[in-house]
């Protein structure tokens, strides 16, 4: 059982910049993909970002394309989200997402991952 845990999040004013990080208990760290969705607040959870287990290969909504960037280190059992040029419309609780295997569903859905951390809010002010 991998457990996620998210940290990071936290008020910031609009154009502004913030790091979200993803700390896995799993030693095999290395073996998973990762993932970041949201969730704001009455709708639904939306894929964000996304990396391969070795970190050669990332996918971004079109959303976020060029303002944020995903990346890990295994090292640390950690993926990082980094988030530029933050708007109103980014705010929500982030999630990262965990899995094993390639299990052929796509890298932008929820239920193609196993584990999930307990979110953490950002919250971007206008």
């Amino acid at each position: 059982q991998v457990q996620l845990v998210e940290s990071g999040g936290e008020l910031v004013q609009a154009g502004g910049s913030l790091r979200l990080s993803c700390a896995a208990s799993e030693r095999t760290f290395s073996s998973y993909a990762m993932a970041w969705f949201r969730q704001a607040p009455g709708k639904e959870r939306e894929f964000v970002a996304r990396i391969t287990r070795n970190g050669g290969s990332t996918y971004y909504a079109d959303s976020v394309k060029v303002r944020f960037t995903i990346s890990r280190d295994d090292s640390k059992n950690t993926v990082y989200l980094q988030m530029n040029s933050l708007k109103p419309e980014d705010t929500a609780v982030y999630y990262c997402a965990a899995r094993k295997s390639n299990n052929g569903l796509p890298t932008w859905i929820s239920r193609s991952y196993d584990y999930w951390g307990q979110g953490t809010q950002v919250t971007v002010s206008s």
